[in-house]
């Protein structure tokens, strides 16, 4: 209990981390409920992390009735990564890198925490119990689910500033699924043995 505690503390450090300082300073977005959060901080000023708890109160409803291990799994990693967004926030980034690294950056720091959440069976909950629930009533591949909802957040924050956002965000969330995938294989290796 106590290495999954430090576990979603250092994730949600790291994500914490990417977001403030590699994705808000060229306003890049990364998907899921972070994507919208981060969509109404730039067109608001809105704190990212509290806008996301928001949004996943009605998502953890539906996961209380229909996904209760998710519910269990995913609480703790999303208000702790929600404070850690809102924290960092506040502290000065020390560095600085052009544009298309700061997005890759970025994409591997978020991956990189939310991968180590993974490991340990927890996550930031968000738009993956929604593709799940989308996904029992159409039987899709919950995968392909995820990936539209990632591509519309990040088409939506194109359309709302800029083709740039549009590209850099693409970027971010190619590295963010990449990283996250390198941090869960041997996971997913251990289930097909």
């Amino acid at each position: 209990m106590l290495k999954k505690g430090l576990i979603i503390i250092l994730g949600s450090m790291l994500l914490g981390i990417g977001v403030n300082w590699f994705l808000v300073p060229y306003r890049v977005l990364d998907g899921g409920v972070i994507g919208v959060g981060l969509i109404m901080k730039y067109m608001w000023g809105l704190e990212a992390g509290f806008v996301i708890i928001l949004i996943s109160i009605p998502i953890f409803i539906i996961a209380w009735f229909k996904y209760r291990q998710y519910f269990y799994n995913s609480l703790h990693g999303m208000m702790i990564s929600s404070f850690f967004i809102d924290v960092f926030h506040f502290v000065p980034s020390v560095i600085t890198v052009n544009a298309t690294y700061s997005a890759i950056i970025g994409g591997i720091l978020v991956g990189l925490g939310i991968g180590l959440m993974l490991r340990y069976k927890t996550s930031t909950g968000g738009t993956d119990l929604v593709a799940q629930f989308i996904s029992d009533i159409t039987k899709l591949n919950v995968g392909i689910l995820i990936f539209m909802i990632d591509a519309l957040i990040i088409f939506i924050g194109g359309l709302l500033f800029s083709t740039e956002t549009l590209l850099l965000s693409a970027l971010t969330i190619i590295f963010v699924g990449g990283t996250t995938s390198l941090c869960t294989w041997k996971m997913s290796t251990d289930y097909a043995a």
